[in-house]
Order: C-alpha cells, then sequence, then structure tokens
C-alpha cells in the first residue's frame, strides 16, 4: 500500500468521533485524492470540535446521527474507528460487498518508513510511552515522534514528514491491536507494561481481551533494521508465560523489565511516586538501551520529566494536604496502583460509570490504604458494597458531585494526609471523558482557602 491507493477512491470514515483519530483519517484521506464520506452515530451538535477540524475540506460530506447500509455498501475504502468491534454489522455489509475495511493504524503501520515503537498494556502504558520518548530524544541525533493513544501529534497528518531515520513511538490500546490481524502486521519494536482485567464490556473475557492485546507481539518479523524486539514485564504472570513463548523465536530479541533494574543513581533523578512508576521507568529503559540511549543521558534527562496530566499528576498541596489527579485510572486494578503509590493517610475520590469489572480487590485495598472513601457516580454503591464487604465499618462517604466530593474530602483531610481522584471507573455518567474530570478536579482544588 501506499498513499495513491487511495486518490479517486471512496472512502468511508466510519466514526468521526471526539478524540481527533477520525478527523486524522478523513484529513489524511482528502490529501490522498479521496472522495471521502464520514458517517457517525452522534449528532452534528455533539460533533461540533471535530467538524470544525475539517472546515478547509470543502468536498467531504457528513452523514451523521445514523449510519446508512448503503454507504457501506458502495464505498470502495472504509476506514473504521477503533472503537467499532470486527462484529459490527455494518462493517459486515461492507465486508459482503467486496469492500476494502481497513483503520487508522494498520494504514499507518502499512506506510510508516520509520521503525516503529509499539507500548501497550493495561495499566502505565501512558506514562511508559511519554518516557520512552523523552529518554529517546535525550541522543538528539534522531527525530522522535510520540503518538497513538497519547495523544500528542496526530498519526497520519505527519507521514509524509516521518523519515526512514526517525522513530516513532506509540501508544496502543487493545481495540487498535485487536486490528493488526487484519494486515498481519506489528511494531518493530513492542512493550507489554502488565495485564489485569480491562474493556470486558468490548472484549467480554479476560482471555480475549489478552488475545487482543498479544497481537503486538504475534505478527512481529525482522526488517531492515534487523529483529524484532518483544520486551516483557518480569512481574506480569501473562507477560512472563508470552515471554516464554516467544523467546526462541530467531527473528527477535526478547527481553524482561522489572522495577530492580532501576540503578539507585538513575532512581535519584526520578521524581514520580510509587514503585509502578518505577516499573514505567524501567519499562522505558529497557526500550532505550536497545536504540542506543546510555545511562549518562538517561540521568541527565530524567529530572525534566514531569507526571503526565490526569496521572497521579500533582495538584497542589493547601492547609498541609496534597491533592493528587488520577483521573486516567479507570479501572480498579489502576487504583489500586495508585493507592499503593502513597506511605501517607490517604482519602480517594473514586465511582464511576460501570465497564462490568470487579470491585472486591479494590474494596480491600482501600480498606488497607485509606483512611476514607467518598464515592460518586454510577458505580458509587458497588464499590461501597465491596469495601463494607472488607472492612464493615470503614468510613464511607456518598457525593452526587465532584464538586461535593471534593468539599467532603477537605472536610476529612488532616495536615500530612493526601487526597486522591482515582476513580477505577469511566467517566461517561457524569463527564465526557476522564479529561474533563479531571480538569474539573483540578480547578476545585485550587479553589480550596488556605487557612
Amino acid at each position: 500500500m501506499d498513499k495513491g491507493f487511495f486518490a479517486g477512491r471512496k472512502v468511508l470514515v466510519m466514526g468521526l468521533g471526539r478524540f481527533g483519530g477520525g478527523v486524522d483519517v478523513a484529513k489524511f484521506a482528502c490529501s490522498a485524492g479521496a472522495k471521502v464520506t464520514v458517517t457517525d452515530l452522534a449528532a452534528a451538535d455533539k460533533l461540533a470540535d471535530s467538524i470544525d477540524q475539517l472546515k478547509d475540506f470543502k468536498d467531504i460530506e457528513f452523514h451523521l446521527g445514523s449510519h446508512e447500509p448503503a454507504d457501506f455498501e458502495k464505498a470502495d475504502i472504509v476506514i473504521a474507528n477503533p472503537a467499532v468491534p470486527p462484529d459490527n454489522k455494518f462493517l459486515k455489509i461492507a465486508r459482503q460487498a467486496n469492500r476494502f475495511v481497513t483503520s487508522q493504524i494498520n494504514i499507518f503501520l502499512e506506510l510508516c518508513p520509520a521503525p516503529i515503537i509499539g507500548i501497550t498494556g493495561s495499566n502505565g502504558k501512558s506514562t511508559t510511552t511519554a518516557l520512552t520518548a523523552h529518554l529517546l530524544r535525550s541522543r538528539r541525533d534522531r527525530r522522535v515522534w510520540l503518538s497513538g493513544n497519547i495523544g500528542n501529534e496526530p498519526l497520519l497528518a505527519n507521514i509524509d514528514k516521518i523519515g526512514p531515520d526517525d522513530l516513532v513511538v506509540l501508544e496502543l490500546s487493545s481495540f487498535q491491536i485487536e486490528q493488526f490481524s487484519q494486515i498481519q502486521k506489528s511494531p518493530k519494536a513492542a512493550l507489554l507494561t502488565n495485564l489485569t482485567p480491562n474493556h470486558l464490556d468490548r472484549h467480554g473475557t479476560y482471555e480475549n481481551y489478552c488475545a487482543a492485546k498479544e497481537n503486538i507481539f504475534k505478527f512481529q518479523k525482522p526488517d531492515a533494521h534487523g529483529r524484532a524486539i518483544s520486551i516483557f514485564n518480569a512481574e506480569d504472570k501473562v507477560s512472563m508465560e508470552w515471554f516464554e513463548k516467544y523467546k526462541n523465536d530467531s527473528g527477535r530479541i526478547c527481553i524482561k523489565f522489572s522495577p530492580d533494574d532501576v540503578s539507585k543513581e538513575i532512581r535519584k533523578q526520578f521524581t514520580l511516586p510509587g514503585r509502578a512508576n518505577l516499573s514505567n521507568l524501567a519499562a522505558a529503559i529497557a526500550i532505550a538501551k536497545q536504540f542506543g540511549v546510555k545511562d549518562a543521558q538517561i540521568k541527565a534527562c530524567l529530572p525534566k520529566f514531569k507526571a503526565l496530566p490526569h496521572r497521579l499528576e500533582f495538584v497542589a498541596q493547601i492547609n498541609g494536604v496534597r491533592w493528587y489527579n488520577d483521573s486516567k485510572a479507570t479501572t480498579p486494578a489502576s487504583s489500586i496502583v495508585a493507592l499503593e503509590s502513597f506511605e501517607q493517610p490517604e482519602i480517594i475520590i473514586a465511582g464511576g460509570s460501570d465497564k462490568h469489572l470487579p470491585f472486591d480487590e479494590f474494596g480491600k485495598k482501600i480498606t488497607q490504604k485509606a483512611k476514607a472513601a467518598i464515592l460518586i457516580g454510577q458505580t458509587a454503591p458497588k464499590i461501597a458494597d465491596a469495601i463494607k464487604a472488607a472492612q464493615p465499618e470503614f468510613k464511607i462517604e456518598f457525593a452526587d458531585s465532584l464538586a461535593k466530593a471534593v468539599e467532603l474530602a477537605n472536610h476529612l483531610a488532616e495536615p500530612g494526609d493526601v487526597v486522591l481522584l482515582s476513580t477505577a471507573c469511566a467517566s461517561y455518567d457524569m463527564f465526557t471523558n476522564y479529561e474533563q474530570r479531571g480538569e474539573q478536579f483540578t480547578e476545585l482544588v485550587r479553589k480550596i482557602p488556605a487557612k
């Protein structure tokens, strides 16, 4: 495939969305000379920001508020948003009509001339991805692109600017990786941070979720840049099963990483709290060293790395209380990691929309690490039940808004405490996304008066 493949063809972009992926695809298809139609189940008013980004492309047709079977029958190429399940009935219509069905990430894998480093996992993948790019840039002799699920630069908009000597670092979701099976390709270097149950509303079972993630290793092959590189977490059960599975493949280099790999000298330069962040650093170092980064360069650049927004992000210290925004923690496992990151007494704000994940371990961990829980959103009763099952007398408060939750936390907190927004749930019952939730939390905290 090359860009000319799209010229003059009818391209249907399925899923414009609000996070930029559909916009990137539509712009790419237009620039490649395609005749572009965008279809999305959401109405125009819900997609206003995305539509506005395409205002300079006058020939795009928008079919919004529903999907029409005829669009899928007539298109030459259908580019599906990763949120669209592979068994979607409209994609079936396209395949039955012998239309070419693909995705943003698959097009990028086909067209990108540079080595791609793909990073996935259930927890820590955004921080690991950003850390990896930060370490690689310390060499200063190669241009490093940072994209994928982490945001930053759009994937396809830059495809003509990326050279064969560059490096591309991508955060990849299970939805994106699941699509690799269509083209039997994976990134040159692939890393798994860890695996815990997630997105069971999409994948159905944990086994299916793991199978989707495994595609990041499954289709790796040696290329013009040498052997494939596969990197696994030595402290994760599934990761080590895969290490054993792939370690004797002559076409790849297999590496294990652990927080204990990080030297004391490098640890001194790293400001992010908790063993989980140390594991993220060990993972990033494992990749960086494969691409020639030295210890001295790592030590020199690490102090400049700051926590990503909404990921155990320090917001403020007010009246002796430290407030942290971990809105990106949308699973019980990721919030357990956050709870384990502090030695100080914690007050946790948790709850949100339901991803059909169990809260038993999360409830137990709250009773072990926190002094109180303030629960919000759709899942508040379920989390409360899990807490009470572990410790019936544990202090639980309920809030009907994030503003009320912050007010309660401020009332309960004492000097030396940590207040942690780490919801263990998605945000869609109360917010547009986790970013909006985290931004509102930050705004509310910064309005707390000093005593």
